[in-house]
């Protein structure tokens, strides 16, 4: 199933938990610390309120000002902060996560040092993913796995899609780390 169809078939949790981990993964990019979206994640537990999703970000967003960002990979990092729905309605999130999906393959396509063959990034959403750079192949993966999990496993499923993200995180930044080495 190709990434645009597990999108479209997911619930409010699996939608919001995907944008997160989309975000969470481009961390590097927003000089955030490993533990600056955990409230958030914590948050898409059942116990958490609903009220608790907008307060946790709006307190993230402060924490993770944009002044500043010139550079096309931290702009999209910091526009999918930026559109998160404060309020977690399927609707909302829904736009969001595709939003996200997008913006993540993008900023991995512009960080990875092997040119994709594709025009754009919906053609790999579709799941045309022949001659795709080696570091967008691994977001595609991460980002089906994330939405599989969920689908397969509900809230049980969210300490593993964490654990794709933080997997995700680390290689981001490596490339981040490697690319201010070459160019610093």
């Amino acid at each position: 199933m190709s990434l645009v169809e597990l999108i479209a078939q997911a619930d409010e949790r699996g939608l919001a938990a995907s944008g997160l981990a989309c975000l969470d993964r481009c961390v590097p990019l927003l000089g955030g610390d490993d533990e600056i979206l955990r409230p958030l994640w914590a948050s898409l537990t059942d116990g958490a309120g609903a009220g608790e999703w907008g307060e946790r970000l709006e307190q993230t967003r402060a924490k993770l000002d944009a002044a500043g960002a010139e550079d096309e990979a931290v702009v999209l990092a910091h526009r999918m902060l930026e559109a998160a729905p404060v309020e977690r309605s399927a609707a909302e999130v829904r736009v969001w996560a595709d939003a996200c999906s997008v913006a993540s393959l993008q900023i991995h396509r512009l960080l990875d040092t092997i040119e994709d063959d594709a025009s754009s990034v919906d053609a790999r959403r579709e799941g045309r993913t022949e001659g795709m750079s080696p570091l967008v192949a691994a977001e595609l993966r991460r980002q089906i796995v994330v939405l599989e999990v969920l689908a397969g496993h509900g809230q049980a499923g969210l300490r593993r899609a964490l654990e794709v993200s933080v997997e995700g995180r680390r290689v981001l930044r490596a490339v981040v780390s490697r690319r201010t080495r070459q160019q610093g």
